[in-house]
């Protein structure tokens, strides 16, 4: 019997590992108010910040038509305010955007950062311990063993490459476009252009995704197994490999869900007030705890074929050993 769960767990695909994750935060009251009261300070902070975002993600063509290498179509710009060029409102973009865009990086990178790490923590060290208590666990007992101060130092170093790299990739989707834009804008290949960068662009982001999974699952390392930084990071890859498009395919279907809430919430225009933007960050709460959930049974997962693969080795060694 041991065996036949062993085989079927080795078997997991995307779906039985979303619906597993499912399985479990719906299954577990207790898990998901004691998820919801721990986020609470990261849903504030994050009402905040998207209200920020999306108003800044409403305004991007201004942004843009106010950019160095930006040739303004004034047909455009006639259209989108109504009026004639001399009429136009003066922005600058050194005065009226850049302080906006200063404000949002630093809240993505110091107090949304700490606040979603903290939210990882506890979800999945929480999660770990009710697969292994058979959901025994009370609310009670959730909160007195969901604070570990050594966990939450080595996760943050383990959190501080992750953060180095995913902001590269970041800075390199705009960096990309630009580039290309530079590039092609002489020849008037518009049509080339947006060929190009929906290739460069994709190719970005599948590189992203995959990445993604390693360093998500280098988190879930450090809360579980206790190894921190490079060592998690190298832990990680190795646990991946082979495993490389079905971690893609995971990270897909939660930035999927992000960013379709995000682009609804946008279009709605919950930005301006009302209830709707945190209806909005109340659901991504909700991906962000499935998706560490998922994080935790793929690493699961990956482990267990890992050491079952090494085992085979070790035993048809000894095979070859005995009959030589």
């Amino acid at each position: 019997m041991e065996s036949e769960s062993k085989q079927v767990k080795q078997k997991l695909g995307v779906l039985d590992i979303l619906e597993e994750a499912v399985t479990f935060y719906v299954k577990n009251i207790n898990f998901i108010i004691f998820t919801f009261l721990t986020s609470l300070p990261f849903f504030f902070v994050m009402v905040y910040f998207e209200i920020l975002f999306q108003e800044t993600m409403v305004e991007v063509p201004e942004i843009i038509s106010l950019l160095p290498f930006y040739e303004p179509n004034y047909a455009y710009v006639i259209q989108l305010y109504g009026v004639d060029d001399t009429s136009i409102p003066v922005k600058n973009f050194t005065r009226d955007y850049l302080p906006v865009l200063i404000q949002l990086g630093f809240m993505y990178l110091v107090p949304l950062h700490v606040l979603e790490l903290w939210s990882a923590v506890v979800t999945m060290d929480s999660a770990s311990k009710l697969r292994s208590e058979e959901n025994n666990m009370s609310l009670k007992d959730m909160f007195k063993i969901s604070i570990d101060i050594s966990i939450m130092k080595g996760t943050f170093i383990t959190s501080l490459y992750m953060l180095f790299w995913s902001t590269c990739i970041l800075i390199a989707l705009p960096w990309t476009i630009s580039n290309c834009y530079f590039f092609f804008r002489d020849f008037g290949y518009y049509i080339f252009f947006a060929v190009i960068c929906f290739l460069a662009l994709s190719k970005l982001l599948m590189w992203y995704l995959e990445w993604s999974a390693i360093w998500n699952m280098s988190f879930v390392i450090s809360v579980l197994e206790g190894i921190y930084g490079i060592g998690a990071l190298r832990v990680s890859y190795f646990f991946s490999r082979g495993n490389q498009m079905r971690g893609l395919l995971l990270m897909l279907v939660f930035f999927v869900l992000g960013l379709c809430l995000r682009l609804s919430c946008v279009s709605l225009g919950c930005y301006k007030g009302g209830y709707g933007i945190f209806v909005q960050i109340g659901f991504l709460i909700v991906v962000n705890t499935l998706k560490w959930v998922s994080c935790t049974i793929y690493f699961y997962d990956c482990k267990e074929r890992k050491m079952e693969k090494k085992v085979d080795m070790e035993s048809s060694g000894k095979d070859l050993e005995n009959n030589s």
